[in-house]
């Protein structure tokens, strides 16, 4: 039988959360794509606690107008720009399953763009 979308989504994301874990000086950097919206979080996986999230419907990227891609590129800019804040200087990426292109390319650009490492 074959796999519904969500349940091939599942078996990627647990096959890449074996291998990719965060620290406190280089936390997972985690993002979540619905079908609307994005967000990103920057995990502590050792200590089991969420450093900073930015999502699209922070205040000031939800009044940015512009479609779907260019807000997931606001979202990485805001979260590279939150963690240097924090003196974040490196993460590791969790695509959380989804294909890299698109909405996760472009927030994984525009952090990058913003002076993340990863």
């Amino acid at each position: 039988m074959a796999l519904t979308k969500e349940e091939r989504r599942l078996r990627i994301k647990r096959r890449i959360r074996k291998i990719v874990s965060g620290t406190a000086e280089r936390p997972r950097m985690s993002v979540y794509r619905s079908n609307a919206q994005i967000s990103v979080q920057l995990i502590d996986d050792k200590a089991g606690k969420t450093l900073l999230s930015v999502s699209s419907l922070c205040k000031e990227i939800a009044e940015k107008k512009g479609n779907k891609t260019e807000q997931a590129a606001f979202v990485g800019a805001a979260v590279a720009e939150k963690a240097k804040a924090a003196g974040i200087e490196a993460v590791v990426f969790d695509r959380n399953g989804y294909l890299y292109h698109g909405r996760v390319k472009a927030l994984a650009d525009a952090a990058r763009n913003g002076g993340l490492n990863f």
